[in-house]
């Protein structure tokens, strides 16, 4: 919380007055679109060939006619984008969840989530291309992803965080609801798909 109100809440403030809104909305698709790879890798291990179809349609036309994802062509033709993790697989799998873990800058990441997120690694293509600069361009990405995550998970928090008497009994209830929904097959209902990671 700390380093929430100390840290993120004040980047987020410069973040939002530097640059405009069209522009964070710019940035906005291209992570969700870097991020596709991993969620059409989930959609197949889950066998769901309608969504895993509409990934793959999401990163072809985003990529191809988005300005590589810049502009989310693929959603005002229809095809919304959904989340998907290999901690989703695991769970649509039986795997259980565990004990609620909340991780300093990380957020939650109950045990099979946070095994979960290492094998998303795998999924993603950067991880194997071999270029001078890789390194600085993957974390760049990373950088630019908290910040995005952070701003568009920033007006949530805060609501969650005055509306709540003990906040981290609400997150966790949020935290599980969603991330069982999505398990479900459905997408959450909107609040804190998963939580902002610092």
């Amino acid at each position: 919380m700390w380093i929430e109100h100390h840290v993120a809440a004040p980047v987020n403030d410069g973040y939002r007055a530097v640059v405009p809104e069209p522009a964070r909305d710019g940035l906005h698709n291209i992570v969700t679109n870097l991020h596709a790879p991993i969620v059409l890798a989930n959609d197949v291990l889950q066998a769901r060939p309608k969504r895993a179809v509409n990934t793959l349609a999401r990163i072809v036309l985003n990529t191809a006619f988005g300005l590589g994802g810049l502009i989310d062509i693929a959603g005002t033709l229809g095809i919304p984008y959904h989340d998907n993790d290999f901690g989703v697989t695991l769970g649509r799998s039986g795997v259980a969840e565990g004990s609620y873990l909340v991780l300093p800058l990380i957020g939650p990441l109950p045990p099979r989530d946070l095994v979960a997120s290492g094998v998303d690694g795998v999924f993603d293509p950067l991880s194997y291309a071999h270029f001078s600069g890789r390194h600085v361009l993957q974390l760049s990405r990373s950088a630019v992803r908290i910040l995005d995550t952070v701003d568009q998970r920033r007006d949530e928090f805060e609501s969650i965080e005055r509306a709540s008497v003990d906040f981290y009994a609400t997150t966790r209830n949020l935290y599980r609801q969603n991330r069982n929904a999505k398990i479900r097959g459905g997408e959450g209902d909107g609040a804190f798909v998963s939580l902002p990671d610092l």
